[in-house]
């Protein structure tokens, strides 16, 4: 995509507020970038960030060849931290290659903002090899009593004018239509529902009964962070996910090589068929599936292609990599941007999302590539974005 899209949801967790941003029944949209417009609705900014810069410079966008990647050798001592995997770290050429086909307007040639092609050095760290799972979350909430974003009832000064019975909990849930529609208009897809949750991932009549083994989904930035504290970890940076990702390899295009379907087979949970109607499920899975359904990278992490979109730590700048770039040196630990600012909804503070979902398809989001990106206001949770952790050694 980058196709925004965006939400009549509101934010508010644990210990961030965030300020109104218009009536419930406006649907303001958000993006969640997944190639030629996959969308996400989006909720509310979070008051507690700088006001964004609001223009993006204009630099050079040429991507140059992609170079080795040079891995740290050093490694700590001891047994790993339990369900984690070592990532070396070292030096690598971080982005998106350029397309080789001018009319690949869904896959490559829409990543603009993963391109240019830059050499970045991360120190090692240790990272989940799943995706955090609805088992390990809700220990989190019975230790803890958290409620997520999705699970509050919005307040009423913060959507002036909104009539009461709107202001109720609920989630943003993927509802395919029931024939083909076009690819245009995500609403007709996307639906903001009542009492939808991490405990009720498609509504209040759900449940993640028998899904232990699941992603935790309906988790806003906020949500991710607070489970981050609470086990002694954090969420990765752009770049530490990004090398960790690519499992080794420089330049391909997915987390396993350049072939999409490796060897005849499917290597992560994407969507088959017409989207967003029917999905074949030649992968196995109509939507969500459990966590490592597929081989790992080269590093031992499993779904970092599809599944469900990562949180990650960066704030989101369309123009972040041409800065890097511009320096014409190698980018240590970056960080990301210090504010957020994407152009198609200026005002609106988001954050990095990487690795695709169980939609992504090359009918309309491909960024299961995996130098490619996403981005999503902070307070927006949907049934396809989760997050996984990080540790230093």
């Amino acid at each position: 995509m980058s196709q925004s899209h965006k939400s009549k949801r509101r934010s508010k967790s644990h210990k961030i507020v965030s300020p109104p941003r218009g009536s419930r029944g406006a649907w303001p949209w958000v993006a969640v970038v997944i190639i030629a417009g996959a969308v996400v609705l989006g909720l509310l900014a979070m008051r507690s960030k700088p006001a964004p810069i609001e223009t993006t410079k204009t630099l050079a966008t040429v991507s140059p060849a992609f170079l080795p990647t040079v891995e740290n050798t050093n490694r700590p001592s001891g047994a790993a931290p339990d369900g984690m995997v070592w990532i070396p770290g070292g030096e690598f050429s971080m982005g998106a290659q350029d397309p080789h086909d001018p009319h690949d307007t869904v896959g490559m040639q829409a990543t603009t903002d993963s391109r240019p092609v830059h050499r970045v050095f991360v120190d090692g760290f240790w990272m989940d090899a799943t995706e955090v799972t609805n088992e390990q979350f809700a220990r989190f909430v019975k230790a803890t009593g958290y409620v997520t974003v999705a699970e509050q009832t919005p307040r009423a000064e913060d959507f002036p004018g909104a009539p009461p019975e709107t202001l109720v909990p609920g989630s943003v849930v993927f509802s395919p239509p029931d024939r083909a529609v076009p690819l245009s208009d995500p609403y007709q897809w996307w639906s903001e529902v009542n009492g939808a949750s991490w405990r009720h991932p498609l509504g209040p009549k759900s449940s993640v009964a028998g899904k232990e083994r699941f992603p935790i989904v309906h988790v806003a930035y906020a949500d991710a962070l607070a489970y981050a504290q609470w086990a002694g970890k954090r969420l990765p940076t752009e770049a530490e996910w990004e090398f960790a990702a690519r499992g080794g390899l420089a330049g391909q295009v997915f987390p396993w090589g350049n072939e999409f379907k490796e060897g005849g087979a499917w290597r992560a949970n994407t969507h088959q068929g017409h989207f967003p109607d029917h999905d074949t499920a030649e992968d196995s899975f109509i939507g969500i599936a459990p966590i490592a359904q597929f081989p790992p990278n080269g590093y031992g992490l499993y779904d970092v292609g599809g599944n469900v979109w990562e949180w990650v730590s960066d704030w989101y700048r369309p123009d972040y990599y041409a800065e890097l770039a511009a320096t014409a040196t190698v980018a240590r630990n970056p960080t990301g941007p210090p504010t957020s600012f994407d152009p198609s909804e200026p005002g609106v503070m988001k954050r990095v999302h990487r690795g695709g979902s169980f939609l992504c398809t090359d009918q309309y989001c491909s960024r299961y590539m995996v130098g490619t990106r996403g981005k999503g206001d902070v307070s927006t949770p949907t049934n396809h974005l989760g997050f996984r952790l990080v540790k230093a050694p």
